[in-house]
Order: structure tokens, then sequence, then C-alpha cells
């Protein structure tokens, strides 16, 4: 099976972003800019540290439990980690294809529409 590949408006294409990965970044940046190490993290978040360090690494995909235990120690909500990682996803993915039409992602904003 093929990964996903993003195109944007001139046909280039490039791996997809996985959540867990961008979502690790994300927890690892806020981490670093804390100068926490994933020890102290671990500790106060009661996750393992190996655990930790494979979500940060993109390799897991844990529980909103899991990631709000993070975000805590963080000092983030789990919303505001959310919306972090979501933003960082819309940045690198330039447009999307929508009924054969290319849709930009400007300002990292999308509207969709429900159709019943």
């Amino acid at each position: 099976m093929e990964p996903l590949r993003v195109t944007d408006g001139q046909g280039d294409q490039a791996p997809a972003l996985l959540w867990r990965e961008t979502l690790g970044r994300v927890l690892r940046l806020r981490r670093t800019e804390l100068a926490l190490t994933l020890a102290q993290v671990s500790r106060r978040s009661g996750v393992s540290t190996q655990y930790l360090s494979e979500v940060e690494r993109g390799l897991k995909d844990p529980s909103s439990e899991v990631i709000e235990a993070i975000a805590v120690v963080l000092g983030l909500a789990l919303p505001q980690v959310l919306v972090l990682a979501a933003s960082t996803m819309t940045r690198a993915a330039p447009a999307f294809a929508v009924d054969g039409h290319s849709v930009p992602l400007s300002g990292g904003r999308a509207q969709l529409s429900l159709v019943a």
C-alpha cells in the first residue's frame, strides 16, 4: 500500500504528515522550551519515560488521557495541544483537493460545509 502523499498547487508531492508525528513534535518543542527532561515530564505526568519518548518521536498514538497528562506538565490544556498540532499540519499542507478542485488552506484555516 502506497503512503498518502500531499500534492501542492504545482503538482509537487510530499509524504502526508501523520497526526502522531506532528503531536510528538509539538510536545517535544514545548518540553525543550521549558528546559524539562524526559524524566522530569515522565515523573510528573505518570507516563513512562520510554512511552513519552516514543510519543515525542511519533511512534505511538497516545490516548487523550495520556496527551492531557503530558500537556498539564507542560503548562498547556488539552485543546491547546490539539490546536497547536492542527495548525502545524495546516501550515505544512498548502492545499487539498475537493471534487477535483484545489482548496488552499490560507492562514491555517479551512471552512468545511456539511451537506445532509
